[in-house]
């Protein structure tokens, strides 16, 4: 027999009550912050929801714009980098391309360091040519070099160390020098973290990371973030954030504080099983050049107050880097960082990259480089890995 049913007997309403109540963040001393789940956020008055927009009061409108979860990772990169301000993205180059788009405009000059990330390296030749803003690149190490190419620049792209290469620079002494040009500097600094480099005391105006590197630390999230003077990030919300929709989600946020939880203690099992690799590899008969930044004798090494654990090294003329590869069993080939898995990536497949092989030849990487990410793996197993590999392939 049908029989209306009242929803209040099954205790609806009350799950209703509780499921469109706001929930405070602190609420039950929860240890973990709640992911605000949420595209659009709701106000109790068209007088509330008209001071928001007017501007008269704060408050959250749309995910797209901000979500408490996604600004509780902004600020906390903010404050760890001693910056003033974040704006976080969903991916690393989403986050360089709009703060590079903030700033500059038709007929602006570009100056970056010889070697960069590939997509940055294209995102500054062919996008921006596009847009009709030049580029130079200039080898850092040449002071004079650059000084001449930041007159009448607009602003400085910097990486130290920087990708394949791992070129350092002195970025100290180069953000002096973008300053008495009235040049805005710009850093990528996600090989070292805030945890080993905080460019921003060294006259760093801008500074930007791939979160999806060391800050997640667990291969499950892509994301960016920049942090810079309240004056920089507002730049970036009026002129480029809004319109490039390349939002990060709460739940990649989260992801991201959970991650950072564990950030410090992550770098130090890098840096040691990074260290103590890139050491027995540079005594190795089967290695020519280990491009690790600890080995240089540079004044960028000032900046860094540790290492991480992601390197080059350069095999012999007479070790095949297919058979090389194909021969390791525990170290895994793919490409990004940053996570519990090591990784290589031979350059005699990033050579294929278009654009890129005249640039990768002409500092130094051949064919045989190989770039090593190492993960959190018991190094003793990771070397037994690269030693029977070694063996394996040489011609």
């Amino acid at each position: 027999m049908n029989q209306s049913i009242n929803p209040h007997d099954l205790g609806a309403h009350a799950v209703a009550d509780d499921l469109f109540t706001p929930v405070d963040p602190a609420a039950f001393n929860a240890v973990s912050p709640p992911i605000f789940q949420t595209s659009l956020f709701t106000y109790d008055s068209y007088e509330a929801m008209e001071d928001v927009f007017a501007g008269r009061t704060r408050n959250y409108i749309y995910s797209r714009g901000d979500n408490p979860t996604v600004r509780e990772f902004e600020l906390l990169v903010a404050r760890l980098e001693g910056a003033e301000d974040g704006r976080a993205f969903s991916s690393g180059t989403a986050a360089i391309t709009s703060t590079i788009l903030s700033l500059v405009e038709a007929g602006d000059r570009v100056v970056a360091v010889r070697h960069l990330y590939n997509d940055v390296y294209r995102l500054l030749v062919k996008l921006l040519a596009r847009l009709g803003v030049a580029v130079d690149f200039v080898d850092p190490a040449d002071h004079d070099e650059v000084r001449k190419a930041l007159s009448g620049a607009k602003l400085l792209y910097l990486e130290n160390p920087t990708s394949f290469v791992f070129e350092l620079q002195d970025i100290a002494a180069l953000s002096a020098m973008a300053k008495e040009a009235g040049v805005t500097t710009i850093i990528d600094n996600s090989w070292a973290t805030p945890l080993f480099q905080k460019p921003i005391q060294h006259g760093v105006d801008i500074v930007i990371h791939a979160a999806s590197k060391y800050l997640g630390g667990h291969s499950d999230t892509v994301a960016g973030v920049v942090v810079g003077s309240k004056e920089a990030i507002a730049r970036i919300n009026a002129t480029s954030y809004p319109y490039v929709g390349a939002k990060l989600s709460p739940f990649e946020a989260w992801l991201l504080l959970r991650g950072m939880r564990t950030l410090r203690v992550r770098l130090k099992e890098h840096e040691r099983s990074g260290l103590l690799l890139a050491g027995r590899l540079k005594e190795h008969s089967a290695i020519g050049r280990v491009r690790h930044p600890a080995f240089q004798e540079h004044p960028g090494r000032a900046t860094l107050t540790g290492y991480a654990g992601l390197f080059a090294f350069d095999l012999n003329p007479d070790i095949d880097v297919a058979r090389f590869v194909n021969s390791l069993r525990d170290i895994r080939l793919g490409v990004s960082w940053g996570g519990p898995e090591t990784l290589v990536v031979p350059a005699k497949v990033a050579l294929q990259i278009p654009d890129r092989m005249t640039s990768f030849i002409r500092f130094g990487v051949s064919e045989q480089t190989v770039r090593f990410a190492v993960g959190l793996e018991e190094p003793e197993l990771l070397w037994s890995d690269l030693q029977q590999a070694l063996h394996a392939a040489k011609r």
